[in-house]
């Protein structure tokens, strides 16, 4: 193929997947505002409007692996088409929706095809690009995807106060068919040639469960009560769903998780720091909204203003992360990552004035933003690129559940709070907990970081006995 067919796939199939992610994450970050007005129109309480949130992370959450796995096995190039199509599909289904029932239901399907286009994104420019492009394209394409974080609050609130919450879903559509149709024409296929194509089922359903009954108590957990017997009844059935997913996947011939992952220490390192880091940012957001709507008595509009300054840092990270990686180790990023953040929670907590808050906001921004968005980049790095899809489900269905856990503490928190204190009190304990728990991260794994690098000697996914491939392809690097 000439060079110049080469460099027009790679820059066509860029353009297709960054679309896409700014797509997702656009979406995510905008309806949070939404929902007052959804309550408001569709003449339901602002708690049945949550289930339009509470719904899609469901949906999301339970199908990362899923999605990154089928992905390896019969195909990226088809698994990103399809994830594509049935996300732009839930948008106009949400557009067009008429009541909360098919609302919540046309957020699952979008949910459903993000989870596929989120994980195999990573895996398609992970196997597009040669070695020495490829973090630099992750980063960028990070970058393109932070923007929609960026202006997901302020298009949301807009929307919300202007034309209407539907057309935040009326925007995913034209969005959703260029990069189908980029995707079309630029987007090679490529796959696990070492894998069977046999998706173990079995797995599949045990993993869907287990996610599902947790996100789910977590997510309602609050209204209906954290010792409710729904509650109770959904940690149950995750952890016997969980357990038996663990016992399914150590014997089946064809895992769609395989457990030897996670002996790849710089893999563990990178996706418990940065599902640390994304913990923060969903907490950090969320006492902000609190704060500037409740506290500051902001409207949607103005406090998706504020919000553009941390936003803007969050999607210079990718690019910054890609640069950084050039010189330091994932795991050094990380921790750089962490430290910057705690500091930015912490400092957070203290300042009130305008003249501060807002560069502090992006400052913690900055360093949320490049800890969980490297974490993307970073295991890449420390994989084979024949298993992206699947080491970047699994990092992507931690941050997306502990990020659920972190926000559901945060809301039972404030909820257990005694009513005479007042809320910016216990919103900037929450923040200083936070950031006391980065730093001290921050200071743990640079402490230990020499020893994951040793360890990380072991192949990240060493090959089962009887397989005809070496234990450590071409693509296959040390952190």
């Amino acid at each position: 193929m000439p060079a110049r067919t080469v460099s027009a796939t790679r820059r066509g199939a860029f353009v297709a997947v960054a679309v896409a992610l700014f797509c997702v994450q656009l979406d995510f970050f905008a309806l949070n505002l939404a929902v007052p007005g959804i309550a408001v129109e569709l003449g339901v309480t602002v708690s049945a409007a949550q289930w339009t949130l509470s719904a899609y992370m469901l949906a999301i959450g339970c199908f990362f692996v899923v999605g990154g796995r089928v992905g390896d096995v019969f195909g990226r190039r088809g698994s990103l088409l399809a994830g594509i199509a049935v996300f732009g599909a839930g948008s106009v289904g949400c557009a067009l929706a008429s009541g909360l029932g098919p609302l919540v239901a046309a957020r699952i399907v979008q949910g459903v095809g993000a989870a596929f286009v989120f994980p195999v994104s990573v895996s398609v420019i992970t196997n597009t690009f040669p070695d020495g492009t490829r973090v630099k394209a992750l980063g960028a394409v990070f970058g393109v995807a932070n923007i929609g974080t960026a202006l997901g609050p302020f298009v949301g609130g807009g929307f919300t106060e202007g034309p209407g919450w539907r057309w935040i879903f009326w925007l995913m559509v034209p969005l959703s068919v260029f990069s189908l149709l980029t995707a079309v024409v630029y987007v090679p296929d490529s796959r696990d040639t070492s894998a069977s194509r046999e998706l173990d089922l079995l797995g599949c359903a045990l993993i869907v469960c287990a996610l599902a009954a947790v996100t789910l108590a977590v997510e309602r957990g609050d209204a209906w009560g954290w010792t409710s017997a729904p509650t109770l009844a959904c940690f149950v059935s995750a952890g016997i769903a969980g357990g038996l997913f663990l016992v399914r996947e150590r014997l089946a011939r064809h895992p769609l998780v395989d457990l030897r992952l996670f002996r790849n220490v710089p893999y563990v390192v990178v996706t418990a720091t940065g599902s640390l880091s994304n913990m923060g940012y969903g907490v950090t957001v969320f006492l902000a909204t609190l704060y500037l709507q409740g506290v500051r008595g902001l409207s949607p509009l103005l406090a998706g203003t504020v919000f553009l300054a941390p936003a803007l840092m969050v999607a210079f990270s990718g690019p910054l992360g890609a640069r950084l990686a050039r010189y330091m180790r994932p795991i050094a990023v990380m921790a750089l990552a962490c430290a910057v953040a705690g500091t930015g929670m912490c400092a957070l907590s203290l300042v009130e004035v305008w003249w501060l808050y807002v560069p502090v906001f992006a400052w913690c921004g900055l360093g949320l933003g490049l800890g969980w968005t490297f974490a993307g980049v970073a295991t890449q790095q420390v994989v084979a690129p024949a298993r992206a899809g699947e080491a970047s489900g699994v990092l992507l269905t931690f941050l997306v559940t502990l990020g659920a856990i972190a926000l559901a503490g945060t809301a039972a928190a404030i909820s257990a709070a005694p009513p005479q204190r007042p809320p910016q009190d216990t919103y900037d304990a929450i923040l200083r907990l936070g950031g006391v728990v980065l730093l001290a991260t921050a200071v743990v794994v640079t402490a230990v970081r020499h020893r994951p690098v040793r360890l990380g000697g072991v192949p990240p996914l060493p090959v089962r006995a009887g397989d005809d491939t070496t234990a450590r392809g071409p693509g296959d690097r040390r952190p």
